[in-house]
């Protein structure tokens, strides 16, 4: 029992000198402790901040506005006012200027919107049939004076007169010297009278049955002739083959018929 004891004492002997050893060991190695961090502020450099002036920074030139010139507008010009056509009411005598030599015009006596066709001979003496949708315009072929006008249809089929075959008709004597007659009109343009002068292309009248077209189709009976008196209906009613002559004027060709003697 006193061994044990014994022993004890010596083992605390032996605990308290290992922790008085271990206190001293950590004393000498402690670091120092730090300074408070006021003294440690006190101890800084003070930096002194200077001031400059600095250079205002280049300004930048004022943008001038570039000035355009003002070019005036230059006006759209106005479309050119077409050539109006002639009116059916056909112009007094003696209005026309004069026309020049070689200056006279010839057009194609019908105007239509349908089928116009025709052929080179006529039945029993010289004349074209133009057939034609009734109410086709019959035009003057030139400038001219109207010699002959039909407004009545009073053709007798039981009678048969050649003078009043035509039914409704017009004839001019144009400036180049020639009769040009067309008939079996349904309608007179108004103001054609004899006297009355016309121009090339100018209205005349409307194709039509008249007379004794009445039995068979539409057509405009054309005539060329030498001047006669109004009343010489067998000159009137064709003289000279027209075919030659329509063709031409079809084809824009300004031919004036030869009517100093038979084809």
């Amino acid at each position: 029992m006193l061994v044990r004891l014994i022993a004890l004492f010596m083992l605390a002997l032996m605990l308290a000198a290992c922790s008085d050893q271990r206190a001293a060991s950590a004393t000498a190695t402690s670091p120092p402790s730090p300074q408070p961090a006021a003294e440690a502020t006190a101890k800084l450099p003070t930096t002194t901040l200077v001031l400059r002036a600095t250079t205002p920074p280049t300004q930048l030139p004022t943008a001038v506005p570039t000035v355009i010139p003002t070019v005036p507008a230059t006006p759209t010009p106005k479309p050119a006012t077409p050539t109006p056509i002639a009116a059916a009411t056909a112009t007094p005598a003696g209005t026309a200027p004069p026309v020049a030599a070689g200056a006279v015009q010839h057009v194609f006596p019908v105007q239509s919107d349908g089928k116009v066709s025709y052929g080179r001979f006529h039945h029993d003496y010289p004349a074209v049939d133009i057939f034609c949708p009734i109410g086709s315009v019959f035009v003057a072929v030139t400038d001219g004076v109207v010699d002959f006008v039909s407004r009545e249809d009073v053709w007798n089929p039981k009678v048969n007169d050649g003078a009043t075959r035509g039914g409704l008709a017009v004839a001019i004597v144009g400036d180049d010297g020639v009769r040009y007659y067309g008939s079996h009109l349904s309608q007179i343009a108004d103001g054609i009278a004899p006297g009355v002068r016309v121009i090339a292309g100018q209205q005349l009248g409307l194709t039509g049955k008249s007379g004794d077209a009445r039995f068979t189709d539409a057509h405009l009976h054309f005539g060329i002739s030498h001047p006669t008196t109004p009343d010489d209906w067998e000159v009137r009613r064709g003289e000279i083959g027209p075919y030659d002559y329509l063709r031409a004027w079809q084809r824009g060709e300004n031919i004036t018929p030869d009517v100093t003697g038979d084809e």
